[in-house]
């Protein structure tokens, strides 16, 4: 006796077909949307002869991890990040006031324009594993800054059915608790 064949479209569901949906969606914005979306704000601009200390405290005023490193011309000469702070600052015993940027940031970063789609800044980031990269003009001057942050909340943007709406078992941390970041 052979058993009966099981129809998968049977067991099609109201959630399946919500996330159906909203996966075209992302796929078609990842697809034509543009970085030039996430860059809501001018990025800090300092002087390579700028200290750590002031990218630093700069960077903590604004809540921002990066500062962007400008020649004489206004030009993009590097990047500095929170992520270039502990091994190529502390992890090197360089004193913050006395330490100019020039000397740790990272010269002439990958960059993206602001038409470049979304979809290549995250195959950028992934694939040089950064999570900070700055938007500069024709002219290589610094215009924004792209992060690992903007594009999740892009996305959580996109499709917030999805998210917000997690299947039974899926847990969510409460608004206050932070993971590693």
């Amino acid at each position: 006796m052979t058993e009966p064949r099981v129809d998968p479209t049977e067991y099609h569901d109201e959630y399946s077909e919500t996330l159906g949906i909203e996966f075209r969606k992302l796929e078609d914005a990842l697809l034509s949307d543009t970085v030039g979306l996430l860059a809501s704000s001018e990025p800090i601009q300092l002087r390579e002869s700028a200290s750590v200390a002031e990218a630093l405290q700069r960077m903590t005023e604004q809540g921002r991890g990066a500062v962007v490193v400008i020649d004489d011309e206004g030009r993009l000469a590097g990047i500095f990040t929170d992520q270039e702070v502990i091994p190529r600052v502390l992890g090197a015993a360089r004193d913050v006031q006395l330490t100019r940027l020039a000397e740790v940031m990272i010269r002439d970063p990958e960059v993206m324009r602001p038409d470049d789609r979304i979809c290549y800044a995250v195959n950028r980031m992934t694939s040089m594993g950064c999570r900070t990269m700055p938007i500069v003009d024709e002219d290589r001057r610094p215009v924004g800054v792209v992060t690992v942050d903007d594009v999740a909340k892009w996305l959580a943007a996109i499709f917030p059915e999805a998210i917000l709406n997690l299947r039974p078992g899926d847990r969510l941390k409460g608004p206050a608790q932070r993971d590693g970041g």
